[in-house]
C-alpha cells in the first residue's frame, strides 16, 4: 500500500494579482480620438486624474508612473514632433494606454516545480513552482511561485505579490538555413517566400526580414496581393515566435509570461519544467508548453537559467506534432529524449540530437487499466532514481476523469518499461469531483527530494496542493503488480 501524506496548502486563483500591461487599441484612429480629448483636459485636471489611477493599484507611485511613462513610448510616435510635453504630461497621457488584466481570476492550476537556480539555506531545499493561470477571455499565462521543503518535508509557499509586470521583448538574430527549415517542416515554405530568403544574410534581424517582405511587395507583378500577404505573414509569424524576454523585478511572483507573438495569441498551456544538466554540466531550465492561437496548436520552448530572462522558441519535426512534451533531464546515450502523445491516446517516446527538431518517435505505453481507458500521457518530465527513470503519468477513464499514475523506465534504454501501476496513484474523490473542469487531479511535473516524491497537483482545475509519496513504497507497489 502506497502511503500518501497530504499537506495543508491550497493555492487559488485570485482576481486580486494583476497584469499591468499596455493598452492600445487597433484602430488608429480611436487612439487619435484618445490622445485628442486627453489634450483638451486641463493641466490642474490632469494631476488629479493621474494621481487617482496611480492610487487605485497597487504598486508604489514609482513604478507606476515609471510605467505609464513606457507605456506611453507605445503611443508617441503618434503626436506631433512640435508639441513639448513635460514628464507628467507623458505619465497622464500613458495612464490611458495602459490596462489590468487579471491574468487568475478564472483558474490555477497544473503546477510544474524544480529546484530553486538557488540554494542558499542550510537544511532547506528552495523549489520553484510554475501554474497555468486562466483569465478573461479564457486567455492562459505562466505564473511563478517560490516555496522550501525542510529536512521534516514540511512544505511552505511564499506569499504571492498582487501585481505582475511584462518583460522587455527582444527579437532574435535568425539563421537563414534554420529559418527555412522550420519553414518547410511547418508547411509553410512556398515558391512565393522562398525567394524571400536569396538575399538574406546567413544570419539577418527581424528589421531586415521586415525590409526584405516590403521589397517584395513592390517587386511583385505576378501574383495577387492577398496571396502574397498570407505567404509573407506566415514567414513574418513564424519568426515572431521566437523571441527573448527580460524581467526587471527581482520578485519571482512579480513575473509572469504572457501570450507574446501570433502563435500564442489564445495562450501558453501546461509548462512542463525541468531542470536539464548538459555534457558540459551547464543547468540550463527548460519547459515544453503548447501556444494556441485559437485555431492551431504549436509546441514551444522555454529556456533559462535564472527564471528571469527567457528564450522562447518554436518546436519542429513530425514528433513535436501534439501536446503534452515532457524532457528527459539529461541527454541518455548522446540524444537528447522526449516523452510526448502523437495520437491522442498512447504515451510516445522520442530522441533526437537537436534540441528544436524532432523526427523519430515510438509508442512506449498504450491505454491498459479502466482508469486510463480514453488516453495516457505524461504529467511532467522524467526523474531519476536510482531504480530508472520515474514517471508520472495521467489517465482519462469513465465520466473523463483524470487520475495520475506512475511508470518505471530502464535508466540505460528508456523504451523499456520496467515497472507499472495498476491502481492510480491519485484519483479525484466525491469530495473533489467539483471544480473548473469537474472529476480531474493533474500536475504537469513533479520531483524527487531524498528518496520522497514531491508531487504539486491540481484539483478541478481550481485548487492546487502537495502531496509527497515514499520512493520505495512506490517501487514496492509497482513490484506487487
Amino acid at each position: 500500500m502506497i502511503e500518501m501524506q497530504r499537506h495543508p496548502i491550497h493555492i487559488v486563483p485570485s482576481s486580486r494579482r494583476t497584469l499591468v500591461r499596455p493598452f492600445v487599441p487597433a484602430n488608429k484612429y480611436q487612439v487619435e480620438h484618445i490622445l485628442f480629448r486627453a489634450f483638451a483636459i486641463s493641466k490642474k485636471e490632469r494631476k488629479q486624474i493621474l494621481q487617482d489611477a496611480c492610487d487605485r493599484i497597487e504598486v508604489s507611485p514609482e513604478v507606476i508612473q515609471r510605467i505609464f511613462l513606457r507605456h506611453f513610448g507605445h503611443i508617441e510616435h503618434r503626436i506631433p514632433s512640435n508639441i513639448e510635453l513635460t514628464k507628467d504630461d507623458k505619465r497622464f497621457i500613458g495612464a490611458f494606454f495602459t490596462q489590468q488584466y487579471a491574468l487568475e481570476s478564472t483558474a490555477l492550476f497544473n503546477p510544474s516545480i524544480v529546484p530553486h537556480p538557488i540554494q542558499d539555506k542550510e537544511g532547506v531545499i528552495r523549489f520553484i513552482i510554475s501554474l497555468r493561470a486562466v483569465g478573461e477571455g479564457h486567455i492562459s499565462s505562466i505564473t511563478f511561485m517560490e516555496g522550501e521543503i525542510d529536512a521534516d518535508f514540511n512544505i511552505s509557499v511564499a506569499e504571492n505579490s498582487p501585481v505582475v509586470y511584462e518583460p522587455e521583448r527582444f527579437e532574435h538574430h535568425y539563421e537563414k538555413e534554420l529559418m527555412i527549415k522550420k519553414a518547410h517542416e511547418l508547411g509553410i515554405l512556398t515558391n512565393l517566400n522562398r525567394d524571400l530568403f536569396q538575399h538574406m544574410a546567413d544570419e539577418f534581424s527581424y528589421v531586415e526580414l521586415t525590409k526584405a517582405i516590403n521589397r517584395t511587395f513592390k517587386e511583385n507583378t505576378t501574383v495577387s496581393t492577398e496571396e502574397l500577404e498570407i505567404s509573407m505573414n506566415n514567414i513574418r509569424s513564424l519568426a515572431l515566435s521566437n523571441f527573448s524576454l527580460d524581467f526587471t523585478t527581482d520578485n519571482i511572483t512579480e513575473r509572469a509570461i504572457y501570450p507574446a507573438s501570433p502563435s500564442q495569441s489564445n495562450g501558453l498551456e501546461d509548462a512542463r519544467f525541468v531542470r536539464f544538466i548538459h555534457d558540459d554540466q551547464q543547468v540550463v531550465y527548460y519547459a515544453t508548453f503548447t501556444a494556441y492561437n485559437g485555431k492551431t496548436i504549436m509546441p514551444e520552448l522555454l529556456e533559462t537559467v535564472d527564471f528571469k530572462s527567457f528564450k522562447i522558441s518554436t518546436l519542429n519535426g513530425p514528433g513535436a506534432s501534439n501536446k503534452g512534451m515532457a524532457l528527459f533531464p539529461r541527454k541518455i546515450n548522446g540524444s537528447y529524449m522526449m516523452l510526448g502523445r502523437q495520437d491522442n491516446e498512447s504515451l510516445y517516446i522520442m530522441k533526437s540530437d537537436n534540441l528544436y527538431f524532432w523526427y523519430e518517435y515510438q509508442p512506449l505505453l498504450k491505454p491498459t487499466y479502466d482508469w486510463e481507458l480514453i488516453q495516457i500521457g505524461n504529467c511532467g518530465s522524467p526523474m531519476e532514481i536510482d531504480e530508472g527513470w520515474l514517471v508520472i503519468t495521467h489517465g482519462v477513464g469513465p465520466v473523463r476523469t483524470y487520475s495520475l499514475g506512475a511508470v518505471l523506465l530502464d535508466k540505460e534504454d528508456p523504451l523499456q518499461v520496467i515497472g507499472r501501476l495498476k491502481k492510480p496513484l491519485l484519483t479525484p474523490s466525491k469530495e473533489e469531483s467539483s471544480g473548473y473542469v469537474p472529476n480531474v487531479i493533474y500536475t504537469c511535473g513533479a520531483m524527487v527530494v531524498n528518496r520522497t516524491l514531491v508531487l504539486p497537483y491540481a484539483v478541478g482545475d481550481v485548487i492546487t496542493t502537495f502531496a509527497t509519496i515514499r520512493i520505495d513504497d512506490l517501487l514496492q507497489a509497482m513490484r506487487n503488480n
